[in-house]
């Protein structure tokens, strides 16, 4: 996985670079200490997803292009079989996988996400990022944080929400939660 984070990076970096913004405007855009983008920047640390979806929109590329080097060149369908996805850990406890990454100017992303059971992660790392958020739990009980609001989800259930307010998710019980997001 360490690879997979230098190479994303890598992408970025030079896609910056290229564009010739610099690492404090580009940390002021995502609202970060600059200390912190530069760890993202040289792949020191792992980049959240949220966060590789505002560095897209900032660098106006599509996400795909961060995560796999490729541009999208479907325009009509594309279709990405099970478990074939480029995926992307955030932080220890969640794995996206990208449902759409050959879809041309999409108008929102799509991730299949795993969150372990037993993390504790959400208590301190939550999110936020611009647009709106739709969640719907595929397997187990996930437990969403937004704001000041404790929300629980069962399988079946979903929940739509402004991205911009922090938000973090925690799986109950002792089986990792699925979900289907959808940042738009």
């Amino acid at each position: 996985m360490q690879e997979k984070i230098k190479e994303i990076s890598s992408r970025i970096h030079e896609l910056r670079e290229l564009s010739e913004i610099s690492v404090e405007e580009i940390a002021k855009y995502l609202n970060i200490p600059v200390e912190t983008y530069q760890q993202y920047d040289t792949g020191e640390t792992d980049i959240p997803a949220s966060i590789l979806f505002e560095i897209a929109q900032f660098l106006k590329v599509d996400m795909t292009l961060l995560l796999t080097g490729e541009e999208p060149r479907m325009h009509i369908f594309t279709v990405t079989r099970k478990d074939k996805g480029p995926t992307v850990e955030r932080r220890k406890a969640y794995q996206y996988q990208n449902l759409g990454p050959n879809f041309i100017h999409k108008k929102a992303e799509t991730f299949l996400v795993e969150v372990e059971a037993g993390s504790t992660d959400a208590e301190n790392s939550m999110n936020s990022h611009p647009g709106q958020e739709f969640d719907f739990v595929l397997e187990g009980t996930l437990k969403v944080r937004i704001h000041d609001n404790e929300i629980v989800l069962e399988e079946g259930d979903s929940i739509y929400f402004d991205s911009s307010y922090g938000h973090a998710m925690e799986a109950l019980g002792d089986k990792p939660a699925k979900f289907l997001a959808m940042i738009i």
